[in-house]
């Protein structure tokens, strides 16, 4: 018997066309994501199941002429997973990056996603993924402002004036509605300076440019990090006032003090274990943990003076109602997330679903009746 199979093609301006700006709906999409997250209902790769991906690292020498070498940020990476609810869906995020790309022209990193009926395998959508990458990543910090920031908030600190931030601060922005001002830093300034004035344009909110990070922290009710990885910032706890929030999307070094001091809110902790596993099975733990977001919090576990994860709090909990988020306008709330391929797949999803619906896109065909059976 005859099986054809076919898979619909988004490019980006599909995806677009799809919903992929609509902060509002990512962060549904995201919160949605969280809740499955908690109960457990979903996989990713690796022997725990919480592997971020399977990374393919250049080396620094070859004696292969094509052979790429390392650079700055040039990799590859494959992140599958499964999610289940009302998305049951199997998929792959393909992640390649080289920090000279935008010297051609390209964005620093190409990504697509591959949507997969859970079954058969058969492939149900590819997709550009650049925007939907930034969407889902902006959007977790969007559901942490929605259940962790203090209402009243006026004032957000963008730290790292990169497109990350640009998603980060759209999907933010729709759940403080009272937000008067935007102070922007950068190592860079002409980057402060061009993401002042997109939010400006965009998001129609005032702001600053702000050249000095202490000077940029201060003040901040709801601060947002996204910084490269290249140069992760350090903020001291002295700067950071009562009732902030601190997203942390990118990596940040601050005082033991305030990692101590600060109730943590982590986007899985099942995510965190799996980081922690991994590093122990690299054979230097410290070595490992600098090139991870929750690093020096996970160094701090180890020498005791935190509690370890598995007695910590997942933002998926607070949004089932099981653990308690913001319990006092006073209390400094941090919420750091490591990124997983879940999001892309959930979001991914609801993009395919919505493509359907209204026609965008393009059908392909995987074969009419396969060679091979």
């Amino acid at each position: 018997m005859a099986h054809k199979t076919e898979f619909l093609y988004l490019s980006e301006k599909d995806t677009i066309d799809a919903g992929v700006l609509d902060a509002g709906k990512c962060i549904d999409n995201a919160e949605e994501v969280f809740t499955l997250l908690s109960k457990g209902d979903y996989l990713m790769g690796g022997s725990n199941h919480n592997s971020h991906g399977l990374g393919l690292v250049f080396p620094k020498e070859s004696p292969f002429p094509n052979m790429p070498v390392a650079g700055p940020d040039r990799r590859f990476v494959a992140m599958p997973a499964y999610l289940g609810g009302r998305f049951d869906i199997c998929g792959n995020k393909w992640y390649g990056s080289n920090a000279a790309n935008p010297q051609k022209g390209l964005p620093r990193s190409v990504l697509t996603v591959t949507l997969n009926d859970k079954d058969t395998g058969e492939p149900l959508a590819f997709m550009s993924a650049n925007l939907l990458s930034a969407a889902r990543t902006g959007a977790v910090p969007g559901v942490a402002a929605r259940h962790l920031a203090r209402k009243d908030s006026e004032v957000v600190t963008v730290l790292g004036c990169g497109q990350i931030n640009r998603s980060c601060l759209r999907s933010i922005l729709t759940q403080l509605p009272h937000v008067k001002k935007i102070v922007c830093y950068d190592i860079f300034e002409e980057a402060a300076k061009k993401f002042l004035e997109w939010e400006k344009e965009e998001l129609g909110v005032e702001g600053v440019v702000e050249l000095d990070l202490e000077a940029a922290v201060r003040e901040a009710d709801v601060i947002t990090v996204a910084a490269s990885r290249l140069k992760p910032l350090y903020v001291k706890d002295e700067w950071l006032k009562e009732g902030v929030t601190l997203l942390i999307t990118g990596p940040m070094q601050t005082d033991d003090s305030f990692w101590m001091d600060t109730k943590l809110i982590y986007d899985n902790v099942r995510l965190h274990e799996a980081y922690v596993q991994e590093a122990i099975e690299s054979g230097d733990k410290a070595a490992y943990y600098k090139g991870v977001i929750g690093g020096p919090i996970y160094t701090l576990i180890d020498e005791g003076k935190m509690p370890n994860l598995s007695d910590s709090t997942s933002i998926g909990e607070v949004i089932l109602g099981e653990k308690a988020g913001r319990e006092s306008e006073k209390e400094r709330i941090t919420f750091v997330a490591c990124g997983m391929a879940t999001f892309d797949v959930g979001l991914g999803y609801d993009l395919y679903r919505t493509a359907l619906e209204k026609g965008v896109g393009t059908k392909l065909t995987l074969w009419d009746d396969p060679y091979q059976k």
